[in-house]
């Protein structure tokens, strides 16, 4: 009893001790330390920092550990929570997933161009909404509406800050209060659990459902319609497909309803094609143009998938309905900024000469690359990697790439990756440090191997890809 006395009271005193030995704040502040961090960063981020790292000490000690808590020995950590709290938390990443448009990890990349004209109109004023030539305030809208009609062949043009917002706006304006008829197959569920039928109901339109999950008919659609509809919507099914016993009204029959009865037509494309995909191997997705050639009242598509621009939803069509878009106090709120509607901009300029745009614009480039030069970037990743032969079994391997992004949901782009199996740890370890690591590195695991996609993983990215890669195996 007395042993376990003096054994308790012992360590309570070593406890004691080492919390006496703690560093106060105000001290680590006043040293040659302090000073130096003080020099370096915001004294906020050093507070924080100090604090941390005491508290976390304090904490190890009471918890019956024994670390060296003297302010040399703290520094290190100290060090590295100032610059975690200094440093930004929206960062850069290596896309080795395979996954051209990823949800995650922010869709399309933005093309060379795009990012040039962000960089020029954001760092000087611009003339957002004032008219050069007149002297006199101008529409925001005005400087890009030009190029996207040009493009699409619609009447009109109006931009929103995402493809959901532009649906909400077009419920909205034409159908609050009213009916709706849309296919029951179409009624998809995009990415967040995001379902059309509650965008309807946020919009203040009724939904009539006509059809079934696999089957619609024209005749459904006919004998839906009433004095309370507004709209006949059609949506495009961008995250899935029903394949076999199936049939759609295509939207030209829609548009001679909706003609037949003076009920507009709006068509929710979704991705957004601009060129036609299908000698890539791309079957089945409309492009905007040839649904606005259809005689569609409106169409609505995203800037950031297939497009490959940055986030924003576009609104194309005939002219007295975009302009009755843009009477609708809800646009303000779902206006785009300068920076997006540079970035889109140059985007559709780029699409004034397909074939450039299809080397220029990245998610155009990653999705139609031949595959023969995607096999010669894995080569090269590969044999940068070969100093790890004795730490992993490393290989060039066909594999098959996704578009992601909610489009192309059916169609594998073929593809080639880096296979690295390694010998000490495991292959869920290896995928945490790269995704860990200074540069985080995103691949996916298959058939217990890392896979480096080299779809997906940039020229100018390949050094410092290889570089985690080394980084990993060494700790």
């Amino acid at each position: 009893m007395t042993t376990t006395r003096s054994l308790c009271y012992k360590r309570h005193m070593e406890i004691r001790h080492l919390l006496s030995q703690l560093p106060s704040v105000d001290e680590c502040l006043k040293s040659s330390y302090g000073e130096r961090w003080l020099a370096s960063f915001p004294r906020k981020i050093v507070l924080r920092a100090l604090r941390e790292t005491i508290d976390s000490k304090r904490k190890e000690i009471l918890s019956g550990k024994t670390p060296e808590v003297s302010l040399d020995a703290i520094s290190n950590d100290i060090e590295a929570a100032i610059k975690k709290h200094s440093g930004y938390k929206l960062n850069p990443l290596i896309n080795a997933t395979g996954v051209v448009i990823h949800t995650n990890l922010g869709r399309s990349i933005l093309s060379d161009r795009a990012i040039e004209h962000v960089v020029t109109t954001a760092r000087s004023y611009s003339n957002l909404e004032y008219e050069i030539s007149t002297g006199k305030r101008g529409k925001r809208y005005s400087n890009i509406k030009d190029v996207i009609k040009e493009l699409t062949g619609a009447e009109d043009a109006v931009v929103v800050n995402n493809n959901a917002a532009a649906v909400l706006i077009c419920l909205d304006t034409f159908a609050k209060g009213q009916e709706v008829i849309v296919s029951r197959g179409e009624l998809v569920e995009i990415g967040g659990s995001f379902r059309v039928p509650e965008v309807m109901k946020a919009s203040g339109a009724i939904l009539r459902e006509v059809g079934t999950t696999n089957k619609t008919h024209l005749h459904d659609y006919e004998n839906a319609l009433c004095g309370n509809t507004a709209l006949l919507l059609k949506v495009h099914q961008s995250n899935y497909r029903v394949i076999g016993f199936t049939e759609e009204v295509p939207v030209e029959k829609l548009v001679k309803l909706g003609s037949e009865f003076n009920i507009p037509v709006a068509d929710d494309l979704g991705s957004g094609c601009m060129i036609d995909l299908r000698e890539y191997g791309v079957q089945g997705e409309p492009t905007v143009q040839e649904v606005v050639k259809t005689g569609a009242d409106i169409v609505t598509f995203s800037g950031d998938k297939l497009l490959g621009g940055p986030q924003a939803g576009l609104i194309v069509g005939k002219e007295k309905f975009i302009q009755k878009i843009q009477k609708n106090p809800l646009l303000r709120a779902m206006r785009i900024d300068k920076m997006t509607l540079a970035s889109l901009e140059a985007t559709f300029m780029q699409y004034l000469n397909e074939e450039k745009a299809l080397k220029e614009i990245p998610t155009l480039r990653m999705m139609t690359e031949p595959v023969e030069i995607i096999k010669k970037r894995a080569k090269k990743i590969y044999t940068s990697l070969k100093a790890l032969s004795d730490r992993a079994m490393i290989a060039v391997v066909p594999d098959e790439s996704q578009a992601g992004g909610g489009s192309l949901p059916e169609i594998n782009f073929p593809t080639f990756a880096v296979s690295i199996k390694p010998n000490n740890i495991s292959v869920n370890e290896l995928e945490k440090r790269l995704r860990l690591g200074a540069s985080p590195v995103i691949a996916r695991i298959k058939d217990n191997a890392l896979l480096i996609d080299a779809r997906t993983v940039q020229e100018r990215e390949i050094k410092d890809l290889v570089r985690c890669v080394v980084t990993a195996f060494s700790d």
